[in-house]
């Protein structure tokens, strides 16, 4: 089975070794084939060049240069377009959201019979009014549809294709 693990890149220079390392590890705990797609959203700083440098030793990542910085959802969106596995995993590179969860959601998916496996965190991290307004979209969110979803959502997930 492949995954691919998704990533976009921005002013990531000082993450982009650690988190290509642990998440490779995680890949190899699980014995998955895999693929990297790193997305660089236009970084001003030399994130591309490290990871041209990961993709130089490593045949399975992949490095998208996007024109300029369109946004996360974009990059992440242009990643996804790419990714060839049974298994995506899409991550933020930035070690906030550990790559190691990669073990746990493959685990839960396969305990669970899921197509998607997502985190969500006990209390939400930033600001005083980051936390606010998170909290009213969740609830406005929530209020409106027939769906509910728990709040403070990671960003990481693992799906199937």
């Amino acid at each position: 089975m492949k995954v691919s693990v998704v990533t976009t890149m921005y002013r990531s220079r000082s993450f982009l070794a650690e988190f290509y390392r642990r998440a490779l590890e995680a890949v190899n705990k699980l014995g998955l084939t895999y693929e990297f797609i790193f997305v660089n959203d236009g970084s001003p700083d030399d994130s591309l060049a490290v990871a041209l440098d990961i993709q130089k030793s490593d045949r399975n990542v992949m490095v998208i240069e996007l024109s300029r910085n369109f946004g996360h959802h974009k990059a992440i969106m242009a990643g996804l377009r790419e990714a060839s596995g049974d298994l995506t995993f899409l991550v933020d590179c930035d070690l906030e959201e550990e790559p190691e969860l990669l073990i746990s959601f493959y685990n839960k998916m396969n305990e669970s019979e899921s197509d998607v496996v997502y985190g969500v965190q006990e209390k939400r991290k930033g600001k005083f009014s980051e936390r606010f307004f998170g909290s009213v979209f969740y609830k406005v969110f929530n209020y409106f549809s027939e769906q509910p979803i728990p709040e403070n959502i990671l960003m990481a997930r693992l799906m199937k294709k």
